[in-house]
């Protein structure tokens, strides 16, 4: 069993920054976030894949999101630059033990944060 603890999230203006941070207790093969806002469904925000580093974003983040990981420290770090209102969101992190399913899906994690608040005042 693999348990995360997530960290970072807030409140700040749009324009701002936020970074959140996703601790894991053991090795795994790649770590996404993802997010939900109040009445939409989850959706995927960025992947990273340990071994090679190789990242994945959704549209509506790149270029303002970067996603980045701390092998040392077993951690996940999403920087979140130039925040809108509409990234307002709980932010979940989550950690898969194999490649099955695109990183997008959340059919392809096994175990998942507790959730992170980020709200970006206009």
């Amino acid at each position: 069993q693999v348990q995360l603890v997530e960290s970072g999230g807030g409140l700040v203006q749009a324009g701002g920054s936020l970074r959140l941070s996703c601790a894991a207790s053991g090795r795994t093969f790649s770590t996404g976030w993802f997010r939900q806002a109040p009445g939409k469904e989850r959706e995927f925000v960025a992947a990273i894949i340990w071994g090679v580093g190789s990242t994945y974003y959704a549209d509506s983040v790149k270029g303002r999101f970067t996603i980045s990981r701390d092998n040392a420290k077993n951690t996940v770090y999403l920087q979140m630059n130039s925040l809108k209102p509409e990234d307002t969101a709980v932010y979940y992190c989550a950690v898969a033990l194999s490649g099955r399913y695109y990183y997008s899906s959340p059919r392809r994690y096994d175990y998942w944060g507790q959730g992170t608040q980020v709200t970006v005042s206009s």
